[in-house]
């Protein structure tokens, strides 16, 4: 009994440290992929030849192989050319990067479904294209794109775990070396899989609210 109260107390004491690297990975890396998104999704439309081109190729690039294949070219390549980052460094990075280039594609199919009439009175209202795409075709675009870039957060939320791989020590790290320890496999991943259920629940239904919030109002309201 005291052995099993023994593992228990371990357990949810490096269980708890994990949870705060996993949640660390996705507050910081969740922001940044949504900005590198958008503004690779406005560049695919409205940066011309040279940035248009950069923003095709990034996305493609990223969206082209694995996940697992990012975080080692980053936390084992970049060393080669004199560039050495941190463990949970490289993960942020990587998930940026990756979640930046799916989110890219949700912003671009937004803003291409807009309405050009709205290009047409932008204009005809002495706008500048920089304060149309700022003020108008931005923030209805995001509006239109937000199913999707909630869908990729909680993809973040489960991928999260691959930052193993490179020796950051997220839940599923902790989860698995406990495993190794003691195999009690049963109750650790069950554990973990509720822990990951509970994040995701709660990640959706916070972007049910956000998009409640954002839901423009039809005519008949």
């Amino acid at each position: 009994m005291g052995s099993r109260m023994e593992f228990w107390s371990e357990y949810l004491s490096s269980l708890l440290m994990g949870f705060l690297t996993t949640s660390e990975l996705v507050a910081i890396s969740a922001p940044l992929g949504i900005i590198l998104g958008i503004a690779l999704g406005a560049s695919r439309v409205y940066g011309g030849i040279i940035l248009g081109s950069f923003a095709r190729g990034f996305s493609a690039l990223f969206r082209g192989f694995p996940l697992i294949v990012t975080l080692f070219l980053v936390f084992f390549g970049l060393p080669e050319i004199g560039i050495y980052l941190p463990p949970v460094t490289s993960a942020i990075l990587s998930f940026s990067l990756c979640s930046g280039a799916y989110i890219s594609e949700y912003v671009r199919g937004a803003i291409m479904s807009i309405d050009q009439g709205q290009s047409l009175a932008a204009k005809a209202i002495g706008m500048t294209k920089l304060q149309e795409v700022l003020y108008i075709i931005l923030p209805q675009a995001i509006r239109r794109a937000i199913y999707g870039i909630s869908n990729e957060i909680v993809y973040m939320i489960q991928y999260s775990s691959l930052a193993f791989a490179i020796g950051v020590q997220e839940m599923y790290s902790v989860a698995r070396t406990y495993n190794s320890l003691y195999f009690k496999s049963l109750e650790i991943f069950s554990l973990l899989a509720v822990i990951y259920l509970v994040l995701t629940a709660l990640t959706t239904l916070f972007f049910k609210g956000l998009i409640r919030k954002l839901e423009i109002p039809s005519k008949a309201e």
